[in-house]
């Protein structure tokens, strides 16, 4: 076998087929592993919410605990070289499983032209041609861009560049109210930044549970960022560092912001670089960018296969690993499953916002009856206990047989949360199961199980 790719879901479609002793290759363009998760996405994301969370807490968060925390200041160089050494330990990680496992590592690009064929071009320019029973395509996504917005990699950026500004910018607009965009501006809303970010939809996090929506824009306007909803982007002007962003609000008014940067953040689409699906005649979905895969990933040309943000369903990262496992199993004669019920999401602001399953707006459009259970962390006595009591738990269990078709969460570590939730949904688990289900106290997941216990209306601390 043959993966295109190295991120997430490249290198476990290695990994999980070298464990089924297939032989194994894969292909990065970069020069290290683990594609943009790693390398400029999820992980130093992360690095940098942690470092500027706990500036935030330091300014404005230990008086109350009689810890006095007078005179902090920032190194942001630091703070980028933190992130840097997170990266390398990572990729090495899996530059370390891939010796583990015996998969051939082979970098550069690689080229697809014939459905058991890659090219791959190295640094210097040369050609080798590797052949397999199998070929994994896993190159992932990359920014959406805006046709009047053009990157410039300096002003108007995207989330690469917003990761790595060198100084802290006085005024940066985010374009795009989805997880990037509110990770991101969290990220230098917390650092000093004045932070505006513009959606063209009614909510943030658009798709996700309303309630959810609405209470962490609330929580996110208390940190300072200016969020205007409904509002269009049309265009900007850029001069010297400075950008005139053009725009229209709800009622059609025609308004304006300025900043020094403008991060781009409306989305991700497929990435095909070194893909020719032309010449290998791929048919895609009726977007015209995702490709079209049958149950076993594969596309319309044999022993070709397709996963993670190229084909249908949510881009994480998650969901690519998931897809690789089973595609290295059905290429092993084994059983692969991917259940797309019970894929978590998770947005990594503070307070967290974490979902798996359906929304209220999703059953009552579908005409599903349910039942709901919400409690609060306000009446959790962990998370009073921390200082953290924004936010609530929401269940939602179908009717008649109160089965749980989504739970939503907001507040201190939803991330870790909302799996408990995942399991159950997996295993087709009730709201009764969930109720009945002994927690630890006092934790946060005791949230979760009033939740539950809302669900039939017998909630006990509220």
């Amino acid at each position: 076998m043959i993966v295109v790719g190295s991120g997430p879901g490249g290198y476990v479609t290695a990994v999980r087929a070298a464990q089924l002793g297939l032989t194994v290759a894969i292909v990065e363009k970069r020069a290290t592993l683990g594609g943009t998760c790693l390398n400029i996405g999820c992980i130093p994301s992360k690095a940098l919410l942690e470092s500027s969370e706990l500036y935030a807490r330091m300014l404005d968060g230990t008086q109350e605990h009689g810890i006095d925390c007078k005179s902090i200041s920032i190194d942001i160089a630091a703070m980028m070289r933190r992130k840097e050494k997170i990266v390398e330990r990572l990729t090495k990680g899996v530059s370390g499983l891939m010796k583990k496992n015996k998969i051939d590592v082979w970098s550069g690009e690689g080229r697809v032209k014939k459905p058991q064929e890659v090219c791959v071009s190295d640094a210097e320019g040369r050609q080798t041609t590797l052949q397999a029973r199998d070929v994994v395509i896993a190159t992932g996504s990359v920014s959406q861009n805006l046709p009047f917005l053009p990157f410039d990699e300096q002003t108007i950026v995207t989330s690469t560049e917003a990761l790595s500004f060198e100084t802290i910018p006085q005024k940066l607009i985010v374009v795009g109210a989805g997880a990037i965009g509110l990770e991101l501006g969290s990220i230098w809303a917390r650092l000093g930044t004045k932070v505006t970010v513009i959606e063209l939809l009614p909510q943030i996090l658009p798709g996700w549970d309303s309630d959810i929506s609405k209470s962490l824009a609330r929580e996110l306007q208390k940190q300072g960022l200016d969020i205007h909803l409904s509002t269009t982007v049309t265009g900007a002007d850029v001069k010297q560092g400075h950008v005139v962003l053009r725009g229209r609000d709800k009622s059609g008014k025609h308004v304006t912001f300025t900043g020094d940067k403008v991060l781009v953040a409306v989305g991700r689409k497929p990435c095909l670089d070194g893909i020719d699906s032309e010449a290998l005649g791929l048919e895609f979905m009726g977007d015209s960018l995702h490709l079209k895969v049958d149950t076993r990933y594969q596309t319309n040309v044999p022993h070709l296969y397709a996963i993670g943000d190229l084909i249908h369903g949510p881009m994480l990262a998650h969901k690519a690993e998931e897809e690789g496992v089973a595609v290295a199993e059905f290429l092993a004669g084994k059983a692969g499953h991917v259940n797309y019920g019970t894929i978590p999401s998770v947005v990594y602001t503070w307070p967290e916002a974490a979902g798996v399953g359906a929304t209220e707006v999703q059953l009552k459009a579908e005409g599903i009856a349910y039942n709901k259970g919400q409690f609060p962390f306000s009446a959790n006595g962990r998370a009073v206990a921390m200082s953290q009591t924004g936010g609530f738990v929401k269940v939602l269990a179908e009717k008649t047989s109160d089965r749980i078709i989504g739970v939503h969460i907001l507040g201190p570590w939803a991330s870790d949360l909302i799996e408990e939730a995942v399991v159950l949904m997996e295993f087709g688990g009730s709201a009764e199961d969930l109720a009945r289900t002994i927690h630890p106290h006092p934790t946060l997941s005791e949230a979760v199980k009033e939740a539950a216990l809302g669900v039939a209306r017998r909630m006990i601390h509220l």
